[in-house]
Protein backbone atom coordinates (compact mmCIF):
# COMPACT_ATOMS: atom_id res chain seq x y z
CA UNK A 1 0.00 0.00 0.00
CA UNK A 2 2.43 2.80 1.18
CA UNK A 3 4.23 1.58 -2.75
CA UNK A 4 1.20 2.93 -4.19
CA UNK A 5 0.64 5.85 -1.78
CA UNK A 6 3.66 6.82 -2.87
CA UNK A 7 3.36 6.85 -6.53
CA UNK A 8 0.36 8.38 -6.53
CA UNK A 9 2.00 10.85 -4.66
CA UNK A 10 4.73 11.42 -7.24
CA UNK A 11 1.53 11.33 -9.96
CA UNK A 12 -0.12 14.50 -8.27
CA UNK A 13 3.28 16.14 -7.64
CA UNK A 14 4.56 16.21 -11.15
CA UNK A 15 1.06 17.02 -12.35
CA UNK A 16 0.89 20.28 -10.06
CA UNK A 17 1.42 23.14 -11.62
CA UNK A 18 0.97 25.87 -9.08
CA UNK A 19 4.70 26.79 -8.70
CA UNK A 20 5.61 26.79 -12.84
CA UNK A 21 5.04 30.73 -12.67
CA UNK A 22 7.12 31.48 -9.73
CA UNK A 23 9.85 29.40 -11.35
CA UNK A 24 9.58 30.46 -14.28
CA UNK A 25 9.94 33.95 -13.45
CA UNK A 26 12.53 33.49 -11.27
CA UNK A 27 14.81 31.73 -13.89
CA UNK A 28 13.72 35.13 -16.66
CA UNK A 29 13.64 38.04 -14.38
CA UNK A 30 17.31 38.60 -14.24
CA UNK A 31 17.22 38.09 -18.44
CA UNK A 32 14.75 40.40 -18.77
CA UNK A 33 16.19 42.70 -16.02
CA UNK A 34 19.42 42.95 -18.00
CA UNK A 35 17.32 43.89 -21.47
CA UNK A 36 16.00 46.81 -19.48
CA UNK A 37 19.17 48.32 -18.04
CA UNK A 38 20.80 47.74 -21.18
CA UNK A 39 18.23 49.28 -23.59
CA UNK A 40 17.86 52.16 -20.92
CA UNK A 41 21.56 52.82 -21.09
CA UNK A 42 21.53 52.87 -24.45
CA UNK A 43 18.60 55.20 -25.07
CA UNK A 44 20.68 57.58 -22.89
CA UNK A 45 23.78 56.91 -24.66
CA UNK A 46 22.12 57.95 -27.97
CA UNK A 47 20.67 60.46 -26.33
CA UNK A 48 23.92 62.13 -24.88
CA UNK A 49 25.61 61.62 -28.51
CA UNK A 50 22.31 63.47 -30.07
CA UNK A 51 22.64 66.56 -27.66
CA UNK A 52 26.74 66.74 -28.12
CA UNK A 53 26.15 66.87 -32.34
CA UNK A 54 23.57 69.14 -31.74
CA UNK A 55 25.70 71.61 -29.61
CA UNK A 56 28.50 71.47 -32.13
CA UNK A 57 25.96 72.83 -34.65
CA UNK A 58 24.27 74.86 -32.87
CA UNK A 59 27.39 76.42 -31.29
CA UNK A 60 28.97 76.88 -35.33
CA UNK A 61 25.70 78.31 -36.41
CA UNK A 62 25.61 81.17 -34.00
CA UNK A 63 28.94 82.33 -34.40
CA UNK A 64 28.77 81.63 -38.49
CA UNK A 65 25.61 83.86 -38.10
CA UNK A 66 27.70 87.02 -36.91
CA UNK A 67 29.91 89.74 -38.94
CA UNK A 68 32.30 89.54 -35.70
CA UNK A 69 32.76 87.98 -32.46
CA UNK A 70 34.94 88.57 -29.31
CA UNK A 71 36.11 86.02 -26.63
CA UNK A 72 33.08 87.56 -24.19
CA UNK A 73 30.93 86.13 -27.26
CA UNK A 74 32.30 83.20 -27.67
CA UNK A 75 32.03 82.43 -23.91
CA UNK A 76 28.71 83.12 -23.88
CA UNK A 77 27.97 80.86 -26.71
CA UNK A 78 29.69 78.22 -24.88
CA UNK A 79 27.09 78.61 -22.05
CA UNK A 80 24.98 78.08 -24.80
CA UNK A 81 26.30 74.85 -25.91
CA UNK A 82 25.99 73.99 -21.86
CA UNK A 83 22.68 73.90 -21.45
CA UNK A 84 21.98 72.05 -24.91
CA UNK A 85 23.30 69.28 -23.04
CA UNK A 86 21.22 69.41 -20.43
CA UNK A 87 20.24 66.94 -18.42
CA UNK A 88 23.60 65.62 -19.15
CA UNK A 89 26.30 67.08 -16.71
CA UNK A 90 28.31 69.65 -18.64
CA UNK A 91 32.08 68.75 -17.05
CA UNK A 92 32.55 65.99 -19.52
CA UNK A 93 31.44 68.98 -22.58
CA UNK A 94 34.71 70.19 -24.36
CA UNK A 95 33.59 73.03 -27.13
CA UNK A 96 35.92 74.30 -29.76
CA UNK A 97 35.16 77.04 -32.57
CA UNK A 98 37.56 78.26 -35.15
CA UNK A 99 37.45 79.89 -38.27
CA UNK A 100 38.98 78.43 -41.42
CA UNK A 101 40.38 80.25 -44.47
CA UNK A 102 41.50 77.93 -47.09
CA UNK A 103 44.73 80.25 -48.49
CA UNK A 104 46.45 80.60 -52.43
CA UNK A 105 48.35 77.52 -51.69
CA UNK A 106 45.10 75.47 -50.94
CA UNK A 107 45.81 75.20 -47.52
CA UNK A 108 43.23 75.41 -44.63
CA UNK A 109 44.95 77.39 -41.93
CA UNK A 110 43.17 78.73 -38.67
CA UNK A 111 42.33 82.51 -38.83
CA UNK A 112 41.34 82.42 -35.33
CA UNK A 113 40.06 79.39 -32.43
CA UNK A 114 38.54 79.50 -28.64
CA UNK A 115 38.09 76.48 -26.78
CA UNK A 116 36.19 76.44 -23.32
CA UNK A 117 39.68 75.14 -21.76
CA UNK A 118 38.97 71.45 -20.61
CA UNK A 119 39.89 69.22 -23.50
CA UNK A 120 39.81 70.84 -26.62
CA UNK A 121 41.52 74.41 -26.37
CA UNK A 122 41.97 76.92 -28.70
CA UNK A 123 44.03 76.02 -32.26
CA UNK A 124 47.12 77.44 -33.02
CA UNK A 125 47.03 80.85 -35.18
CA UNK A 126 48.01 80.03 -38.85
CA UNK A 127 48.28 76.38 -38.18
CA UNK A 128 47.36 73.44 -40.78
CA UNK A 129 43.91 72.13 -40.33
CA UNK A 130 44.09 68.68 -42.19
CA UNK A 131 41.08 67.13 -41.26
CA UNK A 132 38.64 69.08 -43.36
CA UNK A 133 36.24 66.70 -45.88
CA UNK A 134 38.02 67.68 -49.55
CA UNK A 135 36.18 70.23 -51.51
CA UNK A 136 34.03 71.80 -48.69
CA UNK A 137 35.33 75.37 -49.61
CA UNK A 138 37.62 76.92 -52.40
CA UNK A 139 40.98 78.86 -51.87
CA UNK A 140 40.30 82.15 -50.14
CA UNK A 141 37.12 80.99 -48.48
CA UNK A 142 36.05 81.25 -45.09
CA UNK A 143 34.21 78.77 -42.72
CA UNK A 144 33.54 78.00 -39.00
CA UNK A 145 34.46 74.65 -37.40
CA UNK A 146 32.61 73.89 -34.80
CA UNK A 147 33.85 70.95 -32.23
CA UNK A 148 32.52 68.96 -29.38
CA UNK A 149 33.96 66.41 -27.38
CA UNK A 150 31.42 64.30 -25.20
CA UNK A 151 32.88 62.00 -22.37
CA UNK A 152 29.28 59.57 -21.28
CA UNK A 153 29.22 57.89 -18.41
CA UNK A 154 26.52 55.72 -17.72
CA UNK A 155 24.54 56.17 -14.80
CA UNK A 156 23.59 52.46 -14.69
CA UNK A 157 27.20 51.10 -15.77
CA UNK A 158 25.40 47.60 -15.54
CA UNK A 159 25.81 47.05 -19.27
CA UNK A 160 28.31 49.71 -20.34
CA UNK A 161 30.81 49.95 -17.86
CA UNK A 162 33.42 52.16 -19.07
CA UNK A 163 32.98 56.02 -20.49
CA UNK A 164 32.23 56.59 -24.70
CA UNK A 165 33.83 59.22 -25.64
CA UNK A 166 31.69 61.17 -28.65
CA UNK A 167 33.87 63.84 -30.85
CA UNK A 168 31.32 65.91 -33.20
CA UNK A 169 32.67 69.32 -36.06
CA UNK A 170 30.34 70.78 -38.16
CA UNK A 171 31.42 72.94 -40.51
CA UNK A 172 29.20 75.72 -41.66
CA UNK A 173 30.04 79.46 -43.69
CA UNK A 174 30.00 82.62 -42.67
CA UNK A 175 25.96 84.42 -43.73
CA UNK A 176 26.69 87.65 -43.82
CA UNK A 177 30.49 88.35 -44.50
CA UNK A 178 33.02 86.54 -45.80
CA UNK A 179 35.12 85.77 -42.88
CA UNK A 180 33.82 86.31 -39.42
CA UNK A 181 36.57 88.39 -37.28
CA UNK A 182 37.06 87.71 -33.87
CA UNK A 183 38.68 91.13 -32.59
CA UNK A 184 40.25 89.53 -29.47
CA UNK A 185 40.71 85.73 -29.61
Amino acid sequence: MSRRLASSGIRRFWRDARGVSAIEFALIAPLMLLIYFGLVEFCQGYMASRRASHTASIVADLVAQSDATTTQDLTSVFAIGDMIMRPFPSSPLSIRVSSVTIDANGVARVDWSRGNNKTLTARVKNSVVSDLPPGLIEKGESLILGETQFEYTSPFAQVIKTPIKFDRSYYLRPRTVDKVLCSNC
